[in-house]
């Protein structure tokens, strides 16, 4: 038994794999792959669910032994989350936070966007907890110039694993009607659509990424004309892949999206609580100095006992 399988077995773990598109071949030498592991609405739930359908599942612990375990088996990882750590357990209520995001250092995440539940404490309360995140929050559509968290976030950071460059940037919802004005002050909504167009063409074309990926915390899907991550991905340029949250989505598979130049856009979501992970691999082929890219999908969650 492979070692893989063994720790799945001994971990309770299980693995679905879903094929996303065809995987190609490459040499040693002429590819390089990269797996992007992410999550989404965790909203403070550190251990698993102790009952109710989803008795067995998620806990903060169970995650960090399975990214380290993915993290020995491949060179280029990145550990991404798309908003919403707060609010949900008493953890919260106790810790306001504090846990959370200890517990997300110590698995060293690599970038964060912000979710509308994270102001749940208002600025203040958020600005106090950032001392304990050993990782960037990306947002490029809040504007905080008149608040106290002024020149606390960037909009976007550049990655290099191998001779790779990726582009992470975030985009956030819209607060007002969503957050209580008290909570968020003077933090100013910027238009979504224009401004990843902004950054996504930064990305692409100032900083030549290989991989331009949004953190997105607009909601996959909506029946009314309110922005989703479907629209969103339909409107924009240059971005390769969007890594959802907010509203929740269990989705079975990456989905796809063509945006303004008729080019596919991967749509991604794992649900909430850290039952899921999600787990995408990218080849990038070098033959001939060119790059093209293909990968799949592995969602992994715990399995209920005794299942």
């Amino acid at each position: 038994m492979s070692n893989r399988r063994l720790f799945i077995k001994q971990s309770g773990l299980g693995v679905i794999g879903l094929s996303l598109l065809p995987q190609l071949s490459f040499g040693n030498n002429k590819d390089i792959k990269l797996t992007i592991l992410h999550t989404n609405d965790m909203h403070s739930h550190i251990h698993p669910f102790t009952s109710g359908r989803n008795k067995g599942l998620g806990g903060m612990a169970q995650r960090a032994a399975l990214i380290k375990q993915i993290r020995e088996q491949e060179e280029h990882v990145l550990l991404l989350d798309a908003g919403d750590v707060f609010q949900g357990t008493p953890y919260f209520n106790v810790y306001g936070g504090e846990l959370e995001f200890k517990l997300m250092s110590e698995m060293k995440y690599d970038a964060v966007t912000l979710g509308n539940h994270d102001f749940d404490n208002g600025l203040e309360g958020l600005k106090k907890q950032l001392t304990h995140a050993n990782f960037p929050f990306l947002i490029a559509n809040y504007d905080f110039s008149d608040t106290i968290l002024k020149n606390t976030f960037n909009p976007y950071k550049v990655f290099r694993k191998g001779d790779l460059k990726i582009g992470v940037f975030g985009i956030g919802i819209e607060l007002d009607g969503l957050v209580p004005k008290k909570l968020y002050q003077n933090t100013v909504y910027q238009e979504p659509i224009s401004t990843a167009n902004h950054y996504a063409n930064l990305l692409k074309q100032k900083e030549k990424c290989d991989l331009v990926i949004c953190l997105s915390h607009l909601g996959f899907k909506y029946k009314g004309k309110k922005i989703s991550d479907m629209t969103f991905a339909s409107q924009t340029r240059n971005i390769d892949l969007i890594i959802g949250g907010h509203t929740h989505t269990f989705l079975k598979k990456p989905v796809k999206q063509l945006n303004l130049d008729k080019e596919e856009v991967i749509i991604n979501q794992v649900g909430w609580a850290g039952i899921n992970i999600g787990k995408i691999d990218y080849h990038f082929s070098q033959n001939d100095g060119s790059k093209k890219v293909s990968g799949r999908s592995i969602f992994v969650e715990n399995c209920k006992e005794n299942a």
